[in-house]
């Protein structure tokens, strides 16, 4: 199980703080080794500067002895400050490692061993050397002056160790810190967690509190409404598509069953039975249709494509098309008039199918003797055929659902036996095929219906949202 978003973001304040810490503590580090090594430098200079001062200025009878018992008097005073002096005349040499430290200093070392007088424990020492020309009072005399390091080299480990101790202390109070602020700011979204939980098949219009939400989860919880929407649109549909398949079914079954039954009441003479036979398989003709035609709707929902694609005249096929059709175009009295053509790539036999519901279509829903008028165009990376044709007003909100699975603009055509109401909806399905759109239009007592496809035989970039 992964860690929670808390979790990771008191983990991160952790890091953030341990490098913070880090950093802070290096630089105060550094200041205080710093300062120590000054104040060490500091002690040396001064015993230095001493030493020289007396030996520049002192009188010369017995000069050497006084400045021993200086020395021996500054070492009693301070016994981490160290003082040696060498020089050829034994009179103004002091320390029993005088000619050792002379040595360390003109070999270049600032820190030497020295163990401490009545002591067999060897101290760290930082150590300075200076010399000074022979005068007519006295020879050239070179001279040491050291201090204890370890007092300081503890100073800067206690440091440390409250620094460590520190820097992990404030890790882990930055890391809970963390922690609670974090629960607190994820609040909302497990308020928006239990807004979701609560969302069920029973309550599909509850959505999400947004009021409530952050700006940050503001988005979300649009998008999430939305999709919601989406969804409740789609279950929506599916009830009502399942309502209009029974609604669909059930005249041709219920006749089926009724002529069946009235068929078995009595006896029957071959005749007889033939015709009901007949009558019979027209209504399965009747289900054996809109089961196929359900069929190639919900192939085309699920991404199938057109193939075997041949450049084709929109105009030609519209051409056979009312060639097929000719004889209910002569029972209404109607005429078609094409306009304009169009290359494209099609699979010729789904365009026909779509021109033929098309045109169907417009028989129909027009009166005898009208004139349906076919418009054919290239519009972009797209073809447009459309039919138009005299009719009744469509409201914009009947016009939207035109192409709707069983839907029919005039309800007395329900349950009529010449269609089931997907000619429009496998119009629809074509066009998709193709990577086109559908289209219709209704004012002035003509309805315009129509679609598109794509002129290169791929998805125009523009997408094709239906």
């Amino acid at each position: 199980m992964r860690n929670s978003i808390a979790t990771r973001l008191a983990l991160m304040f952790a890091a953030a703080a341990l490098a913070g810490f880090a950093l802070l503590g290096f630089a105060l580090h550094q200041v205080l080794a710093g300062e120590l090594a000054r104040h060490q430098q500091a002690q040396i200079d001064a015993r230095l500067e001493d030493i020289s001062y007396m030996l520049q200025h002192g009188r010369a009878p017995n000069l050497g002895e006084r400045i021993r018992d200086k020395l021996d008097t500054l070492g009693a005073a301070d016994p981490r400050t160290r003082t040696w002096m060498w020089s050829e005349d034994p009179a103004y040499r002091f320390g029993e490692e005088a000619a050792d430290m002379v040595a360390a200093i003109d070999a270049g070392r600032d820190t030497v061993e020295v163990r401490r007088p009545g002591s067999a424990q060897a101290r760290r020492m930082r150590v300075r050397g200076q010399t000074l020309p022979a005068t007519q009072a006295r020879p050239p005399v070179h001279f040491v002056a050291g201090v204890d390091a370890q007092p300081f080299r503890d100073t800067l480990h206690r440091f440390e160790a409250a620094l460590l101790v520190l820097t992990l202390a404030g890790t882990a109070a930055a890391a809970a810190l963390g922690y609670w602020i974090a629960r607190i700011g994820l609040g909302p979204v497990g308020r928006l967690s239990e807004d979701a939980q609560r969302i069920g098949p029973d309550n599909r219009a509850q959505r999400l509190q947004l009021p409530a939400l952050p700006r940050e989860l503001a988005r979300l919880g649009v998008s999430f409404n939305a999709a919601l929407d989406r969804l409740d649109a789609a279950y929506a549909q599916l009830a009502t598509f399942s309502d209009d398949v029974a609604h669909e079914l059930r005249t041709p079954l219920a006749n089926l069953i009724g002529q069946t039954q009235v068929a078995l009441a009595r006896d029957r003479n071959a005749a007889e039975l033939r015709e009901v036979l007949q009558s019979n398989l027209e209504e399965l003709e009747r289900l054996r249709a809109i089961v196929a035609d359900m069929l190639f709707l919900a192939r085309a929902e699920q991404g199938v494509r057109a193939r075997g694609l041949v450049a084709s005249s929109i105009a030609q096929e519209v051409g056979k098309t009312v060639e097929f059709l000719d004889l209910l175009l002569d029972e209404a009295g109607m005429t078609v008039q094409v306009e304009g053509d169009a290359v494209a790539p099609i699979e010729t036999s789904l365009f026909r199918r779509a021109l033929t519901n098309l045109l169907q279509n417009a028989i129909q829903h027009s009166r005898p003797g009208a004139q349906v008028q076919v418009r054919i165009g290239s519009h972009g990376r797209s073809a447009e055929v459309s039919f138009s044709n005299p009719s009744a007003p469509i409201a914009p909100d009947q016009l939207a659902r035109l192409f709707d699975r069983f839907y029919r603009v005039d309800t007395s055509r329900r349950n009529s036996g010449e269609n089931h109401g997907l000619g429009l909806s496998i119009v629809k399905a074509v066009a998709v095929m193709h990577h086109g759109t559908v289209f219709a239009r209704s004012g002035d007592g003509i309805t315009t219906v129509g679609f598109s496809v794509a002129l290169e035989g791929r998805n125009p970039s523009h997408g094709a949202a239906m």
